[in-house]
């Protein structure tokens, strides 16, 4: 038999509710926001994520699905969407036609990496981006939209942790006091953190590996090498923060796993998830534009992991969704009367209600079992005496009552119920 692949999962029927149900919440609050969704291909030209996320990154290194197509071109499963988004508004000139976009987005995405719990190889997110300006409430206006989306989903479980990456000369002077703090170190780091102290050295305040987190306790902090204009943004972004009771925590270590972020940088995180805690984050990403062939423009994003939420509100039971019962179940005395019960039912559809009938021919005594296994509200009773006299019965399966209904009625019937 043929497996699913590693690291990918069927999202069955009996879970496709729970699925819905937060991907309606997406839309909801997205909208409230003023945001307009945007769908982008699955696969881009590799030059997409590599230019814009970042050579050096572990998403480019290592967990990238990349191929050569018929053409010999190298293309890539898109294992994040802020890069995508970026070269979509550049090729169809959005920004043209509004210097401000917001944008908000849904679907599966590929990294190549260790299934675990709510981490897979193929995996979705919701996302959101506010592009076109530079202004901290832009930021604010970002944290609240996922702040109100964890909220609406009910999930209480929860922090943000807040940090500013700065501009470019708030950066290069924070890489600078890292290289030196981090290079009396060198031999005690972990061999990816050594990689990192000669190309990115802010990435070693993300790293994962024990030794490496000892270290980062007392190295430098970026919150101490901001230029003035870059504190100043950080400060009313906090402030705006404050007097909107968003609360949050300041982590001087948090840089996020991409290159392309400056200035805010937030994560999400839930206890419910255990050690690998985070359900979400992003940041600003002023310089991506300029990465993917366009001019200097302005952005801020986050993504959250779909799986990660729905770990977290099956934590909290929050996911006992009723499924809905069908309105009416119809059932024939005999195989000559199936063309009548297809009727029936088309025109009970036709007019929004959900109805289900026998597809195996089976006996008026199964067919009814079958109708009360289904929580059929209604069972619609077709039979030769009833269609001889222009009727059918109707059955209430709640207190069993009986109703004789004529065939031309039927709607008018299910019209009130």
């Amino acid at each position: 038999m043929i497996q699913s692949i590693r690291g990918t999962k069927d999202i069955l029927p009996l879970e496709i509710k729970n699925w819905q149900y937060i991907e309606n919440a997406f839309k909801v609050i997205s909208e409230r926001f003023g945001y307009e969704e945007i769908r982008t291909p699955i696969f881009e030209k590799t030059e997409v994520f590599s230019r814009g996320i970042g050579e050096d990154t572990d998403v480019v290194n290592k967990e990238m699905y990349t191929f050569a197509d018929r053409s010999g071109d190298s293309m890539t499963l898109r294992p994040e969407n802020t890069a995508a988004i970026v070269r979509s508004l550049l090729q169809n000139k959005l920004l043209n036609q509004n210097p401000l976009a917001r944008l908000w987005y849904f679907g599966p995405f590929f990294r190549y990496e260790r299934p675990q719990k709510g981490r897979q190889r193929q995996f979705h997110q919701y996302g959101a981006e506010c592009i076109g300006t530079n202004n901290p409430e832009s930021d604010a206006e970002m944290i609240l939209l996922a702040q109100h989306l964890i909220n609406y989903l009910g999930i209480s479980d929860f922090k943000i942790l807040l940090n500013t990456l700065g501009d470019s000369e708030s950066r290069a002077n924070y890489k600078n006091a890292l290289v030196g703090y981090f290079s009396d170190y060198s031999k005690d780091l972990s061999e990816d953190s050594q990689k990192r102290l000669l190309t990115n050295p802010l990435r070693i305040l993300d790293s994962k590996n024990k030794n490496d987190i000892d270290i980062s306790e007392n190295a430098p902090k970026i919150l101490d090498h901001l230029n003035e204009q870059s504190r100043e943004h950080f400060e009313q972004v906090k402030q705006f923060l404050d007097e909107t009771h968003v609360y949050y925590e300041i982590n001087p270590n948090l840089v996020r796993g991409l290159d392309y972020y400056s200035h805010t940088v937030f994560e999400f995180q839930s206890s419910m998830l255990g050690a690998q805690d985070s359900f979400g984050g992003g940041g600003r990403y002023n310089h991506l534009f300029e990465q993917l062939g366009g001019k200097q423009t302005p952005a801020i994003g986050f993504a959250m992991g779909v799986e990660r939420i729905l770990l977290i509100l099956e934590q909290q039971n929050l996911l006992a969704l009723d499924i809905e019962k069908p309105d009416a179940y119809v059932v024939t005395a005999n195989k000559e009367l199936i063309s009548t019960s297809l009727k029936i039912a088309s025109e009970l559809r036709m007019i929004g209600r959900i109805v289900l009938m026998d597809l195996f021919q089976k006996s008026m005594k199964a067919q009814l079992r079958e109708a009360n296994k289904s929580n059929a509200r209604n069972v619609i009773i077709i039979g030769e005496d009833e269609l001889r006299s222009g009727n059918v019965t109707i059955k209430l399966m709640e207190t069993g009552e009986q109703s004789e209904v004529p065939l031309s009625d039927i709607s008018k019937y299910f019209s009130k119920s």
